[in-house]
């Protein structure tokens, strides 16, 4: 008989996200099972038990996928589970706390491309402002930015202080650049905003943060993108299915919430399908996530012949 294909789901929080689990049984998994208030010091034990009971060749039909809801934990959690392994039972290893990692990935996968196609440049260089960008996506959508040779900063409506501590953990964490900017009010958007580049709109569902009082202020902006996808939207003026369609009364371009998770959806399933197919091991965090995304979106644009 052969071996089923498992994913085991690891989650310091009190239950594992169901899009996970759905999107772990659609990319080919057949049984899946998660570990609810899995923290950091039960990684070891658990990816142990994992590993040795299904031997050399179980193991390749095995998988540990890590969730939960903070970025940072998250990424020592699966650097952990890789350490635990011991050859020749090592298996795949995907990480992605609250969608944070591919939705992340796919934000500034569809700016890049963005700013290619309107201006043939990409993100090196670009000033980069997040707004809401202490959240899990925020935090990584600047690491993958800095990544790409952005200059980046990081906003909190809770101030400067908040915004720098933020930075900088993420920053020393990843070992990239970033900077923190106060959001606590209209003023300090406005400030904020207006020497951008590239705004990320990355805070709660709901909440508008940048209005169209605010966009007249970002004079140098090129490309704004949000992952709001309940009203009011997150930028005024960029409607969740735009893809590059330009901001009514400036110059730059929108993309909203859909346009970003569709790229997301599919950054998440082939990133599940290669863990399952793999013939040797793989190990995928937001760096993995960003390549695949950008991969899908040149797929898609080529078929569209853009």
């Amino acid at each position: 008989m052969e071996r089923p294909y498992i994913l085991h789901m690891f989650t310091p929080g009190r239950q594992m996200s169901p899009f996970d689990i759905n999107m772990a049984a659609d990319a080919g998994y057949q049984i899946i099972v998660p570990y609810c208030e899995a923290g950091l010091d039960a990684v070891t034990a658990l990816t142990q038990d994992t590993i040795f009971s299904r031997g050399p060749k179980g193991v390749s039909r095995t998988g540990i996928f890590i969730g939960g809801r903070d970025a940072l934990l998250a990424a020592d959690m699966l650097e952990r589970a890789r350490a635990a392994m011991v050859k020749p039972f090592v298996v795949s290893v995907m990480a992605d706390p609250s969608g944070a990692y591919t939705t992340a990935a796919a934000m500034v996968a569809c700016v890049e491309a963005a700013l290619l196609r309107s201006t043939g440049a990409g993100l090196a260089g670009q000033r980069v402002v997040i707004l809401g960008g202490t959240g899990p996506v925020g935090r990584i959508a600047g690491v993958i930015a800095a990544q790409a040779g952005a200059e980046v900063q990081i906003s909190s409506r809770n101030g400067i202080d908040v915004a720098e501590e933020a930075a900088q953990q993420t920053a020393r964490r990843f070992g990239v650049q970033l900077h923190g900017v106060s959001g606590g009010d209209r003023a300090a958007v406005r400030t904020s905003i207006a020497g951008a580049d590239v705004v990320l709109a990355c805070a709660a569902a709901g909440v508008q943060v940048v209005s169209a009082e605010d966009l007249g202020h970002a004079q140098r902006l090129k490309v704004a993108a949000d992952v709001n996808a309940v009203p009011p939207e997150g930028v005024a003026g960029v409607g969740v299915m735009d893809d590059g369609k330009p901001i009514a009364g400036t110059q730059a371009l929108g993309i909203g919430a859909l346009a970003v998770g569709n790229v997301k959806y599919q950054t998440q399933h082939r990133l599940l399908v290669q863990m399952r197919e793999a013939e040797k091991a793989v190990t995928l965090g937001f760096a993995e996530a960003f390549a695949t995304a950008r991969a899908f979106i040149a797929e898609t644009a080529a078929a569209k012949g853009r």
